[in-house]
Parts: C-alpha cells; sequence; structure tokens
C-alpha cells in the first residue's frame, strides 16, 4: 500500500479535520441515461478523481468516511430535431 499523504480538510462547513489522501487505482465508470420531457436523452458520469479518509469518523457500519474530489460529466446523447438550431446551409 502506498504511503498516505496526511492533510486537513473541511469536512462539514466549519469543522477541519484531518484525513488521509487515497488515490484511486482502479474505477469502472458507467453511464446514466436520462430521458426528459421534450425528447432530449442526457447521458451522466460522475468520475471520482481522489478521495480523503476522514480520520475519527465512520458511518453507522463501521466503515471508515470519506471526501471525495469528483468530476462530472454530462453529454447529450440525442434531441429531437425540433429542438436544433437551424444551420445557414
Amino acid at each position: 500500500m502506498p504511503s498516505e499523504k496526511k492533510i486537513k480538510i473541511e469536512f462539514v462547513p466549519g469543522q477541519i479535520v484531518e484525513g488521509h489522501e487515497v488515490s484511486v487505482d482502479e474505477s469502472t465508470e458507467k453511464w446514466s441515461e436520462y430521458m426528459l420531457s421534450d425528447g432530449t436523452v442526457l447521458r451522466g458520469k460522475i468520475t471520482i478523481i481522489g478521495a480523503v479518509r476522514v480520520e475519527g469518523h465512520w458511518d453507522p457500519q463501521g466503515n471508515p468516511m470519506y471526501q471525495m474530489n469528483m468530476a462530472p460529466t454530462v453529454v447529450i446523447s440525442s434531441s429531437p430535431d425540433r429542438l436544433k438550431q437551424r444551420t445557414g446551409k
């Protein structure tokens, strides 16, 4: 296991705590699809870039708490012709 760098983070507004940076070694990111009422189909996913394990905090099952550094990606998969901008061609 690589060494984890200790850092201070704002875990909740106004609460600074120590944490340990944890790198992402592997990921599998699935796309979610959303059909809007106007007929447009959006595809989206969240990529976790990094994580910080928060020292001294656990969830109700005893698992460590993490703060995530994430990047959202949203694309328009398709949209109805009636909504598309007309080009000068």
